[in-house]
């Protein structure tokens, strides 16, 4: 760590401590030629999402996208915008778990099961449009799929 005093590179850690929650650590550091005391914050780099469409296109994934797919299908239903963003944040926690790039497939069928447990009305409206239903024994096979336990 280049100190911002002389611009030396050797310093040595005084005090380190957590901070924004276990997000970040905190550490005080001293500089080995000046003896310029300074503070430097240290973070885990989050490697970025990918999710892999049908088409082969990569977009970068936002779970923002995920929480307005869930309105549009819960829409006049008792989901709040608060579920809306523990399920996103959920979906996102478990695809950093597989890895940095993921299907679409595996996103929607990922709301898909969030959603039958929670209100198994928005679970089919969101499968409608996700499986791009084209009759009405799409409709029934999905409540099937819903209902069982």
């Amino acid at each position: 760590m280049r100190c911002p005093s002389c611009d030396d590179v050797e310093s040595k850690v005084i005090d380190s401590r957590s901070s924004d929650d276990g997000a970040s650590t905190r550490r005080r550091r001293e500089c080995s030629a000046c003896s310029t005391r300074f503070t430097t914050f240290e973070r885990v780099e989050e490697l970025p999402l990918v999710v892999v469409k049908r088409d082969g296109t990569r977009v970068s994934f936002d779970r923002s996208n995920i929480a307005r797919g869930l309105r549009a299908s819960a829409k006049g239903r008792p989901l709040t915008d608060s579920d809306f963003e523990t399920i996103a944040a959920e979906i996102e926690e478990e695809a950093r778990l597989i890895g940095p790039e993921l299907s679409s497939e595996w996103v929607g069928l990922a709301v898909l099961d969030r959603l039958r447990s929670r209100d198994p009305v928005a679970a089919l409206r969101f499968a409608s449009v996700y499986k791009g239903f084209s009759d009405v024994d799409d409709f029934e096979r999905e409540m099937r799929l819903i209902k069982r336990p």
